[in-house]
């Protein structure tokens, strides 16, 4: 379902740029300055490098490791694996233009790129959702969950996840595609997102303007509720345990995910919730290397600092390795 509406997407992109004017960006990157190009190159690549490999590593243990053949590990290997289209979607087109002489992305690409990483993003929004949903059955109503968080509505969480992003995705590619571009063509950021793309348009953007405001941010307002509901009744029953190793211990099960949201969501609010007088080139630029390129790289990481069973069975494997 998911490939399908990813390949309609080109289709319908294609088709309408074939009656737009033939059009080419210049994406300008996270600086001008040739000395600063090479450094830039190294950074993200390790960046990158430490996503790719840090969140394989998590889908692997969970893949191979019985302990972990739970529910709550079953949404983290889906985290990870979005973790890793989600930068994927940005960092090796960013890393091609930090050392090419070549700045320019075709309509095409940019708006490829615009669907896949609104995707991503979306995808990974709802998942942080169902995994605050996880946590607030199990440590709430500990009795039902296996009941409740079956196989069977772990996999339709996760599927019904995609889905919602791609339709979204889709919607606001599509409505994007339909610009017409005559203008400046400079974008002054390191990937194609919606306000470069609408800042270069000289046709009418007041329908993308008003898809924006209206439907463009519930896949996040949504999913933050769900997240913000949770974790108040998760708070209020471990405030009801009187032992304080059993609120420690039902604490650790959700604060390596607290941790995720907090860094995910706030960077994002960054981003779109301060006022306008203080929007600058340069803020939106180094905000976004958070949330596209930070965040997926330190999420693995947190997971398995902050958890028992992630680090035993990463134990495990080196031991076995070690043995063999």
């Amino acid at each position: 379902m998911y490939f399908l509406i990813s390949w309609y997407t080109f289709g319908f992109v294609t088709e309408h740029m074939n009656s737009n004017q033939s059009t080419e960006f210049l994406m300008l990157g996270l600086s001008d300055l040739p000395e600063q190009q090479v450094m830039l190159f190294v950074i993200f690549l390790i960046m990158y490098l430490l996503n790719l490999t840090g969140n394989a590593t998590i889908i692997f243990l969970v893949r191979t490791e019985p302990q972990l053949l739970t529910p709550m590990y079953f949404f983290l290997s889906n985290l990870s694996f979005v973790d890793m289209c989600y930068s994927s979607a940005i960092v090796p087109k960013m890393l091609v233009n930090i050392i090419s002489q070549d700045k320019s992305v075709t309509l095409f690409d940019c708006i490829s790129q615009l669907y896949f990483f609104l995707c991503f993003a979306c995808t990974e929004c709802f998942l942080l959702a169902v995994m605050a949903y996880d946590r607030f059955v199990a440590i709430c109503s500990p009795l039902h969950y296996t009941l409740i968080v079956s196989r069977r509505i772990c996999i339709l969480l996760v599927v019904s996840s995609w889905v919602a992003a791609a339709l979204h995705s889709l919607l606001h590619s599509m409505m994007a595609s339909t610009l017409t571009f005559c203008g400046p063509n400079k974008i002054y950021h390191f990937y194609c997102d919606m306000a470069p793309l609408l800042e270069l348009a000289c046709s009418d953007i007041s329908l993308n303007k008003l898809l924006i405001y209206t439907e463009g941010g519930l896949p996040v307002l949504i999913p933050f509720i769900i997240v913000l509901y949770s974790y108040i009744r998760i708070i209020s029953s471990i405030l009801k345990i009187r032992s304080t190793d059993g609120r420690y211990k039902a604490f650790s099960t959700c604060s390596s995910h607290l941790t995720v949201v907090i860094l995910f969501y706030g960077t994002i609010a960054f981003m779109y919730l301060r006022p306008s007088s203080r929007s600058s080139v340069n803020y939106d630029r180094v905000v976004s290397v958070v949330y596209t390129v930070v965040a997926p790289m330190l999420n693995p990481f947190i997971y398995s600092l902050r958890n028992k069973e992630v680090k035993g069975a990463l134990i495990k494997v080196f031991t076995r390795k070690k043995s063999l």
